[in-house]
């Protein structure tokens, strides 16, 4: 098997990060679970987690809120968002897991990172 690329992912909370880097370790990916979500530093992914793909979920305050009880407003939400815009316009990989379920999003960031293998 050839060096697989190591795969940081992003998104707000309860995008389904974690639940997409085990399917993605599962598989032989090596991963960062990078929680640019919480950090004022815009380019933190870049700098720590040092990722040679950077994948981007991305999930509704409404689907975030139904997934996980999280004690969080709109405004948490959209500053989340905000501190994720330096990551989400740098993502090699952006994909929408409110359309999706679990077995999809690790199916389409499979079929995605097998262009970067």
């Amino acid at each position: 098997m050839p060096d697989l690329p190591l795969v940081g992912v992003v998104g707000v909370c309860s995008s389904g990060k974690s639940t997409l880097i085990r399917g993605l370790e599962e598989r032989g990916y090596r991963c960062r679970h990078i929680a640019q979500e919480h950090s004022f530093a815009q380019q933190m992914w870049k700098i720590i987690a040092k990722p040679d793909v950077l994948i981007y979920l991305s999930c509704s305050f409404e689907n975030a809120n139904r997934r996980r009880k999280l004690n969080w407003t709109l405004a948490d939400y959209e500053e989340q968002l905000r501190r994720l815009t330096h990551a989400r316009e740098h993502a090699d990989i952006t994909l929408d897991s409110d359309a999706l379920n679990e077995s999809q999003v690790l199916a389409q960031a499979l079929a995605a990172l097998a262009k970067f293998s």
